[in-house]
């Protein structure tokens, strides 16, 4: 997602900077928010779209692939699309305290708070 997103960046980052060169403007601070602010908007929804939709449809994002992980409800089911949206705004929603993220090193069951919110677990295959 990183990777995918700084593509994206740079990017749109040099097709505005030829769209302004054909207006004779030039980067500043002014004339490049609209572009910060489309790109944050673009990141966040990609980085939605790439959660949401890998754990509702599998409980796997590639990385949980690779490292033998799977999101499951409490019966090791599939938590769909609704529960995996509801991780993820968790996920947004305790990030900046990383107190959510931080709990799992305290939690009996290893548990984030958004895996709480969401009644999620996170199991080795």
């Amino acid at each position: 997602v990183i990777m995918l997103t700084l593509v994206m960046g740079l990017m749109a980052y040099v097709g505005y900077k030829v769209g302004l060169a054909a207006h004779q403007r030039t980067i500043t601070g002014a004339t490049l928010m609209p572009l910060v602010t489309l790109l944050t908007a673009a990141a966040t929804m990609l980085a939605t779209v790439y959660f949401v939709f890998f754990h509702g449809m599998d409980g796997k994002t590639i990385g949980k692939w690779f490292l033998s992980l799977r999101v499951v409800g409490a019966g090791r089911e599939r938590i769909g699309y609704r529960r995996a949206c509801l991780r993820w705004i968790g996920s947004l929603a305790f990030a900046p305290l990383l107190l959510g993220f931080l709990w799992v090193l305290l939690s009996r069951e290893k548990r984030a708070w958004h895996d709480y919110l969401a009644r999620t677990w996170v199991i080795r295959e």
